[in-house]
């Protein structure tokens, strides 16, 4: 029955692409193709004079939440995308077509057990916003705070897990028959995909992340987190402050106000590096529908962050590799990036790190210290993919979302500062982390670690000495 209803799915993901004149991509997956004469009969179809950017859209909105997460995610990337689609893909972050209001309250209504006007001193009925997963209201405390509601939408889980079920198909074919199925490891990419979107369905979760974030950054200038307020939360229903911001993606209010435009990108690049390494737990969706600007004091704007479903975090030893290949890069130092590739056993046993570094170097040194403004990192991107196919480098799939959040930061730098220096702005972040684990520093907190269990081996050790005399007389 799985199969069945994948494959109704395939067919129902190929007639809402014809039906918005989207063609072109049913010819090019060329899985079940024929299929697209049969939508033709049908007199439902958009008209192909509409732009492409609003058939791109309404498309994905029709296709359900992972789709939409899809155009959420490329939006942001308008040096890999026309004006105007990336205009149209930008209303995903929040402006979804809301579910009716009746279903809200009737949602609030059966979380609390009790009617929605005795929970709240006001509760906004008009959605404040909506995206793929959820739905936001305005809404007042007894006490008298001033909140936003975010609601799941209904039916939400079967939708993703539908869908789930058909890149799970599509993953299952690549494995399969794709000359590079097995370097790219498509099945476990979309395994850590599934976890990562079914722990966004659980708002207790996701409010527990705001919590930990909020802490990493109790007292910093550079971020803020709203509070949470637990006693309305549940798993369908997240309740927190409401922030009053600039849109990150508004920058005709951001220099209307004084924003120090470069400062505000500089902080973004080091509020990332910090929450991967010296915190490990960073926001994985920072796309412009989640991210605002306090602009009072214009010289040092923080960034203001909502939206915590999903969060990432690194093994120890995938921290230190990733670390060290960043430093190696800002030390122009190909030959340890090779060998860390080596070591870390992404490529091939055999392969000859001078081949490696070469290929590295020829990709990396073009791009190094030029601001964004002079990077095509699409063509970057590429030439990447070109050495990794050549060298046989393995996917990793539990870097997925560090590389998808990379990919939002350096869509919002491009947007806000197109002169930024990435690596200027990263690399004292990074150097101070490094010298904490292998300096004096890391040393002593080690051995403030180890001094409990040394304790109880001196504690033990005379009766061991006593009990070994007794067993050598």
């Amino acid at each position: 029955m799985s199969r069945l209803r994948t494959i109704a799915r395939l067919i129902d993901i190929q007639r809402v692409l014809v039906k918005y004149g989207l063609d072109d991509i049913v010819k090019e997956t060329h899985l079940l193709r024929p299929l697209r004469f049969f939508f033709y009969l049908f007199p439902r179809r958009r008209n192909r004079s509409a732009p492409l950017g609003e058939r791109i859209r309404l498309a994905l909105e029709e296709l359900g939440p992972i789709f939409i997460k899809f155009g959420q995610a490329i939006s942001t990337r308008r040096d890999l995308l026309p004006n105007e689609v990336a205009d149209e893909l930008a209303k995903l972050q929040d402006k979804v077509p809301p579910f009716p209001a009746e279903q809200a309250i009737a949602i609030l209504d059966a979380a609390y057990g009790k009617p929605v006007a005795e929970v709240f001193a006001r509760f906004d009925v008009q959605p404040f916003a909506a995206a793929s997963i959820a739905q936001v209201h305005t809404a007042q405390l007894p006490g008298g705070g001033e909140v936003i509601v975010k609601l799941l939408r209904p039916d939400v889980q079967t939708l993703i897990e539908r869908d789930i079920d058909v890149l799970r198909l599509l993953a299952g074919l690549a494995d399969r028959y794709w000359q590079h199925g097995k370097r790219l490891r498509p099945l476990e990419i979309v395994d850590e995909y599934e976890n990562t979107i079914l722990d966004e369905l659980d708002l207790m979760r996701e409010a527990a992340n705001a919590a930990q974030l909020k802490r990493n950054f109790v007292g910093s200038d550079l971020l803020y987190v709203p509070e949470i307020y637990w006693d309305f939360c549940r798993p369908e229903v997240l309740v927190q402050e409401r922030i009053y911001g600039i849109p990150i993606s508004d920058l005709d209010a951001l220099r209307a106000s004084g924003t120090n435009i470069q400062r505000l990108a500089e902080n973004g690049v080091e509020i990332f590096f910090t929450q991967v390494f010296r915190h490990n737990f960073f926001h994985a969706d920072m796309h412009p529908g989640n991210i605002f600007v306090i602009a009072t004091d214009p010289e040092q704007p923080k960034y203001a962050a909502v939206d915590f479903g999903i969060v990432g975090t690194l093994s120890p030893s995938d921290l230190r590799y990733l670390a060290e290949n960043f430093l190696a890069f800002f030390d122009h130092d190909y030959h340890r990036i090779a060998a860390l590739h080596i070591e870390s056993g992404w490529v091939p046993e055999g392969t000859r790190i001078d081949q490696l570094e070469a290929a590295v170097r020829t990709v990396l040194e073009p791009v190094f210290n030029k601001p964004l403004a002079e990077i095509s990192f699409a063509q970057v991107l590429m030439r990447l993919f070109r050495v990794a196919q050549r060298f046989n480098v393995e996917v990793q799939p539990q870097l997925i979302l560090l590389h998808k959040t990379l990919f939002n930061i350096e869509g919002l730098g491009r947007e806000l500062y197109p002169q930024l220096d990435l690596w200027k702005t990263a690399h004292p972040v990074l150097k101070q982390w490094m010298n904490e684990q292998v300096g004096p520093k890391a040393f002593l907190k080690e051995l403030r670690e180890l001094l409990p269990r040394l304790r109880e081996v001196l504690r033990d050790l005379p009766a061991a000495i006593h009990h070994l005399a007794g067993k050598a007389k």
